[in-house]
């Protein structure tokens, strides 16, 4: 019997992941820490609002949950916790060498964004919130090269991400002018 060595192989190879399992969607939104932390400054953290609806649309569409993302990201301060949670016990986890702490970053994210209703100048601290959000992208970037290590990384500001820093950014500059720089009252 005469055989091509040349052929591909006859017999499917079991440890190799077949390429939809490497090449689908993360399991978690993907963005970059950078892009997020900009995104969220010049849109007055309007954009936490978008990483919540994304973050919880994909764990319902994985787990198949009949929550609304759209309403878990508007009271985001509700369900912080529930979604840095399921990043931190997601099946991927086990593999990093950290474990993320879930309960303080929540507790953190939630007292800040309270803050909104201090009197000016205080009220900008609830601009802070997204310090609480960057580790937790941070440890979902993780999450999701681990799980499909070729997904779109999201690093890239596009044509709408440019709109919101221009405007976004002009605003927020006026008004810390407004707020440090206006006439005393």
């Amino acid at each position: 019997m005469i055989t091509n060595p040349y052929a591909p192989p006859m017999v499917a190879v079991a440890d190799i992941a077949p390429p939809e399992d490497v090449t689908g969607e993360p399991p978690f939104f993907a963005v970059s820490v950078v892009k997020l932390a900009v995104m969220c400054l010049c849109t007055f953290t309007l954009y936490e609002v978008y990483w919540f609806y994304k973050n919880w649309q994909r764990i319902a569409d994985r787990e198949q949950l009949t929550a609304w993302p759209l309403l878990r990201a508007i009271f985001a301060v509700l369900y912080c916790y529930p979604c840095f949670a399921r990043m931190r016990d997601h099946e991927g986890a086990s593999q990093l060498n950290s474990r993320l702490p879930a309960l303080p970053l929540a507790i953190g994210f939630i007292v800040t964004t309270l803050t909104w209703r201090l009197p000016d100048p205080w009220s900008l601290i609830s601009l802070s919130s997204l310090l609480f959000l960057l580790p937790v992208q941070h440890y979902a970037n993780r999450l999701n090269a681990e799980a499909r290590p070729s997904h779109d990384r999201n690093s890239r500001f596009g044509a709408w991400n440019w709109v919101a820093v221009i405007i976004g950014g002009g605003l927020a500059l006026l008004v810390m002018a407004g707020i440090f720089l206006g006439p005393e009252a």
